[in-house]
């Protein structure tokens, strides 16, 4: 018996929560561990289905890059690298696309089908839901001088039209996003996950934005640390605190709050049902920043 009230009182843990996002939307990016070992792409899977049914709508925004280096390694294409990025040609653009908005894609909306959900699989170009430019990479030199590098065909977003993602939220359906946009100009860029998730976030206003990661969260000098604001993240990215790969993903978390976005989080995707666990739990996951 004692398990079972247990059991009753980790559901009312959650009630609160279920009555404050009914009805709100939440923008999840999906990459890492989370979209390659098995357990963890179930346990996903089952976190989105179970959000949609109690009442909040999950948009999801997957990265695939493993998947894309394999192929690229398989069809032996040469592929150039600058200060450790890809340049992105005309070849590469296409076995992008052909991962993300094919492979990877499919494989994310037959996975949440098969929990259950109806999921609806578009990229940023489907719906012209969302546009895109050449991005130029920003850097110093030797001297300290700044430069900016091209990287071909990697671009950033510069405008957004969810009304194909409200269409397909109100017929009670998933939407499932690559990270491809096109130009006005006709011409399909590759755009990074994270910045996706935050642009399509803003523009639907969302409650929440969620970045899976393969870390606990925000390490700083080795602890996880949450409740952050604009002011001290920028504090710890001048101290040197927050560095390299998470520089990014927090800049990505600013931009959105600046958006219109309420809160975002930076959770580990390596746990099972990381997201049930942010959205329903009072000690939640990862770090906060809002």
């Amino acid at each position: 018996m004692d398990q079972k009230i247990e059991k009753i009182n980790h559901i009312l843990e959650a009630l609160p929560y279920l009555i404050k996002y009914a009805g709100k939307t939440f923008v999840i990016k999906y990459g890492g561990a989370a979209m390659v070992q098995e357990e963890l792409r179930a346990s996903f899977a089952e976190d989105i289905v179970l959000l949609k049914y109690l009442g909040i709508n999950p948009v999801v925004v997957h990265g695939g890059g493993p998947e894309i280096n394999q192929l690229i390694k398989s069809l032996n294409l040469n592929t150039q690298f600058v200060r450790g990025h890809r340049v992105t040609d005309q070849a590469t653009m296409e076995v992008v696309e052909m991962v993300l908005s094919g492979k990877v894609n499919k494989q994310i909306v037959s996975l949440i089908q098969e929990k259950g959900g109806k999921a609806i699989g578009l990229s940023g170009k489907d719906g012209n839901l969302a546009f895109a430019e050449k991005y130029l990479m920003e850097f110093e030199d030797e001297a300290g001088i700044s430069q900016k590098l091209d990287l071909g065909l990697v671009g950033h977003i510069t405008e957004v039209d969810p009304s194909i993602l409200y269409t397909l939220q109100s017929e009670g359906f998933i939407p499932i996003i690559s990270p491809v946009a096109i130009s006005r100009d006709g011409q399909t860029y590759n755009i990074n996950a994270d910045t996706m998730a935050g642009a399509i976030a803003a523009s639907l206003r969302a409650e929440k934005l969620m970045l899976l990661t393969d870390t606990p969260g925000i390490l700083i000098q080795g602890n996880l640390v949450t409740g952050l604001n604009k002011q001290k993240i920028q504090e710890y990215i001048k101290s040197g605190d927050i560095s390299g790969g998470m520089i990014p993903k927090v800049e990505c978390c600013l931009d959105a709050l600046s958006g219109g976005v309420k809160r975002t989080h930076i959770i580990d995707g390596r746990v099972a049902h990381s997201v049930l666990i942010e959205v329903l739990t009072n000690q939640g996951i990862g770090s906060l920043i809002e």
